[in-house]
């Protein structure tokens, strides 16, 4: 299953692209050869808790699925499996909040915060290792980002390397072209919110470009 975990729709505010219109270019992608099984909305610090996406999920065959990208004093966070007692707990507006505290609360309610482009100057995991960060109690990093320069996958993915950590994909997409460049590989199917953070825990998974999903597509065809 070919999920991208990390995309910005219009809701962020930085983003032009609505979901619809992800979907809809997901759809022109599909007839071209590509799969794309689904798609995860991780808004810039804040957690769409009303947004309802079930009726276009059913309507263009693809799972929907919300997180955020929260700001912290040690890079950007992708946060997926958000409940109640995450959002009592935790200032999605606090973009001065330590990164290992969200770990730590997001793990004690059940989600999971994991580093968004931990390669990328300024904002990526990698420029504050110095503080202390306990990679261990991290486990799993986005290692390929579609709108990071190489440079910047290749020091997220020299840090997994040399930290035995897990990696995923997503196209950090802000307008409608990017969905989907970079996704991450689950190799059990993703039904719901709770089964993401279970396999992205369990490590079941690895980064993988669009491109690669067209020669899965066409082995299934061929008889």
């Amino acid at each position: 299953m070919f999920f991208d975990l990390h995309c910005h729709s219009v809701s962020s505010d930085d983003s032009r692209a609505t979901v619809q219109q992800f979907l809809k270019w997901i759809t022109a992608l599909r007839k071209r050869g590509y799969q794309i099984d689904g798609l995860a909305l991780t808004e810039h610090r804040k957690y769409d808790r009303d947004a309802d996406y079930s009726a276009l999920s059913q309507e263009y065959d693809i799972m929907l699925l919300k997180g955020s990208e929260m700001d912290t004093r040690h890079g950007h966070f992708l946060v997926f499996g958000v409940n109640d007692r995450l959002l009592r707990e935790v200032d999605f507006t606090d973009i001065r909040m330590d990164g290992m505290e969200l770990v730590r609360a997001a793990r004690d309610a059940g989600a999971i915060a994991i580093p968004a482009h931990p390669g990328r100057k300024g904002i990526g995991l990698v420029n504050f290792l110095s503080d202390g960060i306990d990679l261990q109690q991290i486990g799993v990093v986005e290692g390929l980002n579609g709108s990071a320069r190489p440079e910047e996958n290749e020091l997220a993915q020299r840090l997994v390397q040399e930290h035995g950590l897990s990696m995923t994909g997503g196209s950090d997409a802000h307008f409608v072209s990017a969905v989907g460049l970079c996704m991450t590989k689950f190799l059990y199917p993703v039904r719901n919110v709770e089964g993401l953070v279970e396999q992205l825990l369990g490590g079941h998974l690895r980064p993988i470009r669009l491109e690669e999903t067209r020669s899965v597509t066409e082995s299934k065809e061929t008889p």
